[in-house]
């Protein structure tokens, strides 16, 4: 039964308190919401789900499965419990795991679903708890992205707990160091920030949107940007590779019949907009513009990849097209700005691609391979 059904029915369930209530409304709603992100959960008859902000808030079981295949050791301590998932199932890659969480309700719960695994519940902040903390093989954190009026924040000094002031601890308690980040990280700003470290990132995406930024200690500053949708695309790269990576310009007159290719979001995020272009032997429209070109397609690029139909549209030939997908880069209107001025409807088989071409703006028509 749907969560909004069953709300509407309290007078079929006379016989349960308001609490009792509530709480069967919470877990119709949490299995609801979570089960194509959660479906082992979903899965099973007796698991408990809390409140919908941590549904929300937690992580998927794809991205959850990942952080497990980075790690593994004896003893591990997840910092920042929440609803549990991380920790749930990153217990695959360790014998024992020690669960911190402030939320008392959380506790709760994280105890009843965890009752048959090596996992020991903490009822503290991370800080009280690594005061007396013996050594790990990996601290996990995920600082919450809140401020005190639920408002989001980005920076890691503005998250909780803060890890810029946290980490001479982290250090002294754990042999590595694996921290889930805010998509919207600044990247770069991160690592300056946690300076006193070596740090591998990991920009995690799945369908193109980027979910998660994770920070893993002892590396060799190693980036990866990957979609879980795609796993054999990874694209793995070091930032001195990208200072040294030399983009080739596009110099066609004309582009009818060649491929243009978007890098995924994880690329983008991470950063790569020389370095993907020669990689795959690609053309770059523009040094702001980052989409790519080649005469022959080249099928395993990690991205969408277009086949230009028409470029350079405008005038009568605008008018002539009724609907469209549109999409644009470095352009100076936006899609709905497109949309009014030539009353297009969204849509249909092509995509209209706004970008700048050699610093000139320019509108192409083409279809996705």
């Amino acid at each position: 039964m749907k969560i909004a059904d069953l709300a509407l029915q309290r007078n079929k369930y006379k016989h349960l308190s308001d609490d009792e209530w509530r709480w069967m409304l919470q877990q119709v709603e949490g299995r609801e919401r979570t089960s194509d992100k959660l479906p082992t959960f979903a899965a099973m008859d007796d698991w408990w789900y809390p409140v919908r902000l941590s549904c929300e808030q937690c992580s998927s079981e794809d991205t959850a499965r990942f952080k497990a295949s980075l790690v593994s050791g004896e003893t591990m301590v997840d910092l920042t419990g929440g609803y549990g998932v991380d920790t749930y199932f990153l217990n695959d890659s360790f014998s024992s795991i020690d669960y911190i969480e402030q939320n008392a309700e959380l506790c709760r719960i994280a105890a009843h679903n965890f009752a048959n695994k090596p996992i020991t519940i903490h009822n503290t902040s991370a800080e009280e708890f690594l005061a007396s903390a013996g050594q790990y093989d990996l601290i996990f954190l995920d600082p919450a992205r809140r401020d005190s009026h639920g408002g989001k924040v980005f920076r890691l000094e503005d998250c909780a707990p803060n890890v810029v002031e946290l980490l001479p601890m982290l250090l002294a308690h754990g042999k590595r160091l694996l921290l889930k980040l805010s998509p919207m990280l600044d990247l770069t700003q991160a690592t300056t920030s946690l300076s006193q470290v070596s740090w591998d990132i990991f920009v995690v995406a799945i369908k193109n949107e980027v979910k998660e930024v994770l920070l893993l200690s002892g590396g060799t500053g190693q980036i990866t940007a990957i979609d879980l949708a795609k796993k054999d695309q990874a694209f793995v790269f070091s930032r001195e590779e990208e200072a040294g990576a030399r983009s080739e310009y596009s110099e066609y007159s004309e582009y009818s019949g060649k491929y243009l290719y978007e890098p995924n979001a994880a690329i983008l995020k991470a950063g790569a907009y020389k370095l993907v272009g020669a990689r795959f032997g690609l053309s770059k429209l523009d040094v702001n513009t980052h989409l790519y070109c080649s005469d022959v397609l080249v099928p395993d690029f990690p991205g969408r990849i277009w086949r230009i139909k028409e470029e350079g549209m405008k005038g009568e030939r605008m008018k002539e097209l009724r609907q469209a997908n549109i999409l644009v880069r470095n352009y100076p209107l936006a899609p709905e700005q497109l949309k009014k001025k030539y009353r297009l409807k969204d849509g249909g088989d092509v995509y209209l691609i706004g970008c700048r071409v050699n610093g000139k703006p320019s509108l192409f028509l083409a279809e996705r391979l």
